[in-house]
């Protein structure tokens, strides 16, 4: 579902605080237009005085000196205008840049986690950026487009009352020009539209096949994925070419009706002057008006091109805030507190897919401080018990309560920070280590970060590092090995120190001395915690107070290791199953 939220709204509601600017903006577009079409006139009034004096030259200069000076005048104004538009500029411009990137950041971030599990993160990146330039662009074009429109009404204005026959004839190639000129620019905004979708589209690609280079590597896949990109490309290419055709054809009239215009009205005015009706100072003002509104009508048919091509951009990037957040607090949501820990799954139904429960009426409490192992083939619902406790996904039906307290009705950052989660493949930010760690408490000292990481074992081989806890890390953590990342989120998880624990086998990536080392810290962590643990190893479960069996969204076995091993089902199977020490993630049906 999407939004009704429009380009014009969006526009509209970032230039909303900054109105005294647009005033302003309007305030200089009158005043250019008014002297822009004056000079003109003056022009004519000093060649007409010439003309008149051409007797008596030593008398020229009195009689045209006073508009001489006011000709200096209005282009000395015209000047301080468009300093003063620059001006405006500066002040309005980078504020609404920063307004935006802010805006569609946070709101961005406010999607849902399957949001960003059906988009490509350079696709969105790249939407960001098209509406940061796009916005400051069809601003100023809109602006050019309004000086440039009423330059035009000021213009016909004042040869309306020098020779009205010029005026009616200027307003009739306006009118035409303008209309055929609309029936070009939506077709070219259509086709913008499509070009920025198959472009950002190909952004995506790129991103996806860069972040995945090792891989391509791997596999050896240089060719395909160049192949695939090439074919995206040349998709974009060829729509890029139907629009810029489309452009070509509309230049192509412009330039015929600039030919006709200006031909028109310098037969009639040789046959008018030969006629005596009009003087040399209005054939200079006439043709000179007349060129001056055609390049103002031709910048702004090319501004309405520049304004198709970026309001498709713009619109394309705008889906990012059409899409409603599929999770959101309610109105009333207030922080969660949390005292003990317990979680309760009260009649939970889950589906990701309709008509596929994952989750039906579950319902299950995980006492205050209780060590719970999940277990289970792939599939069986280990990592959505989780995410639902998260809240990374919303439950169909049913509450899940932490201490009583739906979560559901508080704020999810205030869920979230009762929370430690450990993932299994664990991404980090391309910034220095010490960053790093320190985002599980963006508050701690250097010392409580070091004390942190020597607890998970990570301070030996930061400490080896040249630029030690200022080393980055590269992007998701490329610079680092698997279990050193997996260490350095151990210890900023132990930073963290929230009441609930959740472990997605945080020692699964580590070599079995490393391991044990982090066993004891992890040991440290759990105490007085209320932690749940998806388990891939049989000595994590030693660990645990109790054991949850997961098949097919149910939960079919609960109790301690010894318990499920006597009663011989399900997971006394999966414990048969084992090898090297790992439980298995698929069934083998032949055992």
């Amino acid at each position: 579902m999407k939004t009704a939220l429009s380009l014009n709204h969006f526009i509209l509601q970032a230039l909303r605080p900054y109105k005294h600017y647009v005033f302003m903006f309007v305030f200089i577009a009158l005043y250019w237009a008014i002297n822009n079409a004056l000079a003109p006139y003056i022009l004519k009034i000093i060649i007409d005085t010439v003309v008149a004096h051409e007797g008596s030259r030593p008398e020229v200069w009195d009689a045209v000196r006073p508009y001489v000076l006011f000709y200096i005048a209005l282009w000395i104004g015209i000047a301080f205008d468009m300093r003063l538009l620059d001006w405006v500029k500066l002040r309005l411009f980078p504020s609404i840049r920063q307004d935006l990137m802010n805006k569609m950041f946070d709101y961005l971030t406010g999607h849902s986690y399957r949001y960003f599990q059906n988009n490509f993160a350079g696709s969105l990146s790249n939407k960001i950026g098209d509406m940061h330039s796009g916005v400051i662009t069809i601003l100023t074009t809109l602006d050019d487009a309004f000086a440039q429109f009423l330059g035009l009404i000021v213009a016909i204005g004042m040869m309306l009352l020098v020779h009205p026959l010029f005026a009616v004839i200027l307003l009739g190639w306006a009118v035409s020009f303008l209309c055929i000129s609309y029936y070009f620019f939506r077709p070219i905004q259509n086709l913008s539209h499509i070009f920025s979708t198959t472009r950002t589209k190909v952004f995506g690609q790129w991103v996806d096949s860069i972040s995945n280079i090792a891989n391509i590597r791997l596999f050896s896949r240089n060719t395909y994925e160049s192949q695939r990109i090439r074919d995206s490309v040349a998709e974009a290419v060829s729509q890029d070419r139907a629009m810029e055709w489309m452009i070509i054809k509309m230049r192509i009239f412009w330039d015929i009706s600039i030919i006709v215009l200006i031909s028109v009205n310098i037969l009639l005015l040789v046959n008018m002057y030969q006629n005596n009706q009009v003087s040399i100072g209005d054939f200079s003002f006439i043709i000179s008006l007349s060129i001056s509104i055609f390049y103002n009508l031709w910048y702004l048919a090319s501004q309405f091109v520049t304004f198709a091509e970026e309001a498709g951009k713009c619109k394309q990037a705008l889906s990012i805030m059409e899409m409603p957040h599929e999770i959101v607090d309610k109105k009333e949501a207030k922080p969660l507190l949390v005292k003990e820990g317990q979680i309760e799954f009260h009649d939970v139904t889950f589906h990701y897919h309709e008509g596929v429960h994952l989750f039906k009426n579950k319902n299950i409490i995980i006492p205050a401080r209780q060590k719970v192992g999940l277990v289970g083939f792939s599939g069986s619902g280990k990592s959505t018990f989780v995410n639902l406790i998260l809240r990374l996904f919303d439950v169909e039906s049913g509450q899940i309560r932490i201490d009583g307290q739906d979560i559901a009705a508080v704020t999810q950052n205030s869920l979230r920070e009762q929370i430690t989660m450990i993932p299994q493949d664990t991404t980090l930010f391309h910034r220095s280590l010490l960053e790093n760690i320190r985002y599980g408490c963006v508050t701690a000292s250097d010392e409580a970060v070091i004390t942190a990481s020597k607890m998970a074992h990570c301070h030996e081989f930061v400490s080896q590092l040249k630029e030690g806890y200022e080393s980055l890390v590269g992007e998701r953590g490329i610079k680092l090995s698997g279990g050193q990342r997996q260490r350095i989120a151990v210890a900023r998880a132990m930073l963290k120190n929230a009441p609930i624990l959740i472990l997605d086998e945080a020692t699964s990536a580590l070599d079995s001395v490393t391991e044990k080392y982090i066993q004891d810290g992890l040991h440290t962590l759990m105490q007085d915690k209320t932690t749940i643990v998806i388990a891939h190893r049989l000595s994590t479960l030693s660990q645990m107070d109790r054991i949850l069996v997961f098949n097919a969204g149910y939960i079919i076995e609960d109790g301690t290791h010894e318990e499920l091993i006597q009663a011989k089902g399900h997971y006394a199977h999966m414990w048969q199953m084992q090898a090297g020490g790992f439980l298995p993630e698929q069934e083998n049906n032949d055992s």
